[in-house]
C-alpha cells in the first residue's frame, strides 16, 4: 500500500495502481506518484519516502520546523 499525503489530502492506493514496485528509488516513486495524481514531478521535489518494516510506503511533505 502506498500512503500518500498530498496537498493536504490523504490517499491510500496499492503500488499495481500506480506501477511502483519495492526495487524502485524515491526519484522513481515520485515520478510514478507525479504521473497518476497528472501533475509534473517537481511538485513532488519536497517531498519525503518513508519505508516502514511493514512494506508500505508512506509519501508526505518534508516537515518545517520553526
Amino acid at each position: 500500500m502506498v500512503h500518500v499525503r498530498f496537498e493536504g489530502r490523504s490517499y491510500d492506493v496499492a503500488e499495481r495502481q500506480v506501477n511502483i514496485n519495492t526495487g524502485m528509488n524515491d526519484t522513481q516513486v515520485k515520478a510514478q506518484l507525479a504521473q497518476y495524481f497528472d501533475v509534473h514531478r517537481d511538485r513532488f521535489s519536497n517531498y519525503v519516502i518513508d519505508r516502514p518494516q511493514s512494506g508500505d510506503l508512506i509519501v508526505r511533505p518534508e516537515a518545517v520546523y520553526g
